[in-house]
């Protein structure tokens, strides 16, 4: 299938360059059309916020039960049972993403939030003590290991599979290439210790995890459901929020005024965490499938075609956003597609949020300045804009 009605671009989404630095390319795919053709995979993508936050929204023209990978589930099998929540469409997806909405609560993560606190607050000060370190070791993926991992009643063997699982499945959503072949390459561990830590033989009581397993003796889901929704927990609750943290740290740092105004007010930590969301999106794409012809201003997309849309790119379209590269702490980002948006939308954003504002507020309370050592390096994935490593040294306030 190609297109002739909207524009081909000679951009390939997946290329090791383009997975480097994505936001050299944006651009060219915003200003080309709303819709454009990528010969490279075969797929039409978005990359404007209108248009991208606008798919997101239409459930029903842009699916997600068909893969929100390059895959399309109605042609090939799954490489593993789809998510219930992020591969499902309604009425599927209503029904679970209910249950979980009652486990993920704000009255659950109100009762959560002191014992959080203090962890962030007693992680930043040892930080501090020590003032150089590797910032994605030591914060960005300290922090949710030392609080997600107990939250959902995991087996305490075996928990630093989490980074690895996260890492496999969002490389899953491109092609199989290169970066999916190397990123995957030696984790099978990963995969049998995620599939053993969601049976209900091996999660702790009183946890996320056994409450899904206490619905499904109520009838509200099955037990097979209950493992695969516990495995959406463990898919989609680390890397994203590890990444998201990294990025308000890489953000601060680079942006020694914006730190200042945060230090000035630490009730901005919330508003520079969603910002840090927005500036630099921690997933970066995802696919959707037409369930019908779309008519879109060019042309029609036909049924059944890949679209890929560019979060991270509708979320600096200077036609939404004014200065839309530069990172502002108290900017108004209501809207942003960092969580994606609509029905879909990310499970555990809530959980995120308090994650960084957490991190946020304490290290404006106990920190003066935030300084890179050294040049951040990427970890490449074909999903998530992820930080392998960023040198950092804090001085104590």
């Amino acid at each position: 299938m190609t297109s002739n009605q909207f524009p081909v671009l000679d951009i390939d989404p997946f290329d090791e360059a383009f997975l480097c630095d994505p936001y050299t390319h944006h651009a060219a795919l915003r200003d080309a059309a709303p819709v454009v053709w990528l010969d490279a995979i075969g797929a039409y993508g978005m990359a404007r916020f209108e248009e991208v936050q606008s798919a997101l929204r239409d459930h029903g023209t842009y699916c997600s039960g068909r893969g929100v990978g390059l895959a399309d589930f109605s042609k090939e099998e799954p490489f593993r049972p789809p998510s219930l929540l992020l591969e499902a469409d309604p009425p599927l997806h209503d029904r679970t993403r209910g249950l979980m909405n009652k486990i993920v609560s704000l009255k659950a993560l109100k009762q959560l939030r002191p014992q959080w606190q203090v962890k962030a607050e007693r992680l930043i000060e040892s930080l501090v003590e020590k003032g150089s370190f590797d910032a994605v070791p030591e914060l960005s993926e300290a922090f949710p290991m030392i609080i997600f991992p107990d939250t959902i009643g995991l087996a305490d063997e075996g928990r630093e599979h989490l980074i690895d699982y996260a890492t496999i499945v969002f490389n899953a959503f491109g092609p199989r290439n290169r970066v999916f072949e190397e990123g995957n390459a030696g984790k099978e561990a990963a995969i049998e210790w995620v599939a053993w830590a969601c049976e209900r033989e091996n999660l702790k009581p009183g946890g996320w995890g056994m409450a899904l397993y206490e619905a499904a003796d109520r009838g509200e889901c099955t037990s097979d459901e209950a493992a695969r929704m516990v495995r959406s927990f463990l898919s989609a609750g680390v890397d994203t929020t590890v990444n998201g943290i990294g990025h308000m740290v890489l953000a601060l740092a680079k942006h020694p005024a914006q730190f200042a105004k945060l230090r000035e007010n630490p009730k901005l930590a919330p508003r520079a965490f969603e910002e840090s969301l927005r500036w630099d999106s921690t997933v970066q794409t995802f696919f959707r499938t037409t369930t019908g012809d779309v008519e879109v201003e060019g042309g029609t997309i036909p049924e059944g075609s890949k679209v890929l849309l560019f979060l991270a790119s509708a979320n600096r379209d200077p036609r939404k956003w004014d200065d839309a590269d530069d990172f502002q702490v108290d900017r108004n980002v209501s809207g942003h597609v960092g969580f994606g948006f609509g029905i879909h939308q990310c499970l555990g954003q809530m959980v995120a949020r308090l994650e960084g504002e957490l991190i946020g507020t304490a290290l404006a309370n106990q920190v003066a300045s935030i300084r890179l050592t050294g040049e951040p390096v990427r970890r490449l994935n074909n999903t998530l804009h992820a930080l392998g490593s960023l040198p950092i040294e804090l001085e104590a306030a």
